[in-house]
């Protein structure tokens, strides 16, 4: 069966609390349920991180191309325009990796509208809520 990881970076162990007009009502554990549901009906499993912290990420993304994982969703937070690192990290796994952003970054602060990590990643999606993820997902299940 393929494998499919999703991390999620810093702060988003706060969602449904933080910033709800951004990024909704609904937490982290809501959204792994619903991807959880959807991992079944297209027959992948999923694993799903979270940290705060870039280097436990960073170690996370290359224990999965060690084990061989077909795709990586990866919403890296305020980390996805200050890192290089990880930026490195996704370039050096050889996993497709999918981009996700729940809130619009191009329509937001413009710190926020430079990614180092879309030009290593298979794609981007943001804007789009938590379908961001279940967009994702459907990609890599299919590819």
């Amino acid at each position: 069966m393929k494998r499919i990881g999703i991390i999620n970076g810093p702060n988003l162990s706060r969602l449904g609390k933080r910033e709800p007009t951004i990024y909704g009502d609904k937490t982290l554990t809501d959204l792994e349920a619903m991807l959880n549901v959807l991992a079944k009906e297209l027959n992948v499993e999923i694993e799903t991180f979270q940290s705060n912290h870039e280097g436990e990420i960073i170690d996370c993304i290359h224990e999965w191309a060690d084990q061989g994982l077909r795709g990586v969703i990866l919403n890296a937070g305020g980390l996805t325009h200050t890192s290089v690192s990880l930026r490195d990290a996704v370039a050096g796994c050889d996993i497709p990796c999918i981009e996700v952003h729940i809130s619009n970054t191009a329509s937001r602060e413009d710190f926020r509208h430079v990614s180092l990590l879309s030009a290593v990643c298979k794609g981007t999606i943001a804007g789009l809520g938590l379908d961001s993820y279940t967009l994702a997902l459907r990609y890599l299940a299919k590819h």
